[in-house]
């Protein structure tokens, strides 16, 4: 029974640390500041997206923005809960 609880919690610290982040700048980056924030959420422990974050429609007509994406301590939250029924979700900020 205990190398099933250390093996849980070695799980489980591995599956918080995983987190990453993705910068992306478009053109000259963000002039205005304005920022607008959407979650994608995935299926199947993400193999499967579930809905569609348009960022070409986040930033609008701008030329100018910088989309960044990641996985916040609220991502990790929802995780941890609903990964026990295999969806995980990410956070995506386009700022113009």
């Amino acid at each position: 029974m205990t190398k099933i609880i250390v093996l849980l919690l070695a799980l489980s610290i591995f599956a918080i640390s995983c987190s990453y982040q993705h910068r992306h700048l478009i053109g000259d980056g963000p002039q205005s500041g304005v920022e607008l924030t959407r979650k994608q959420w995935y299926a199947l422990w993400g193999l499967v997206p579930v809905n569609d974050v348009n960022v070409t429609e986040l930033a609008g007509n701008s030329e100018n923005y910088e989309v960044y994406s990641r996985r916040s301590a609220g991502d990790v939250f929802i995780n941890l809960i609903t990964g026990l029924v295999s969806f995980t979700s990410r956070t995506v900020t386009v700022t113009k």
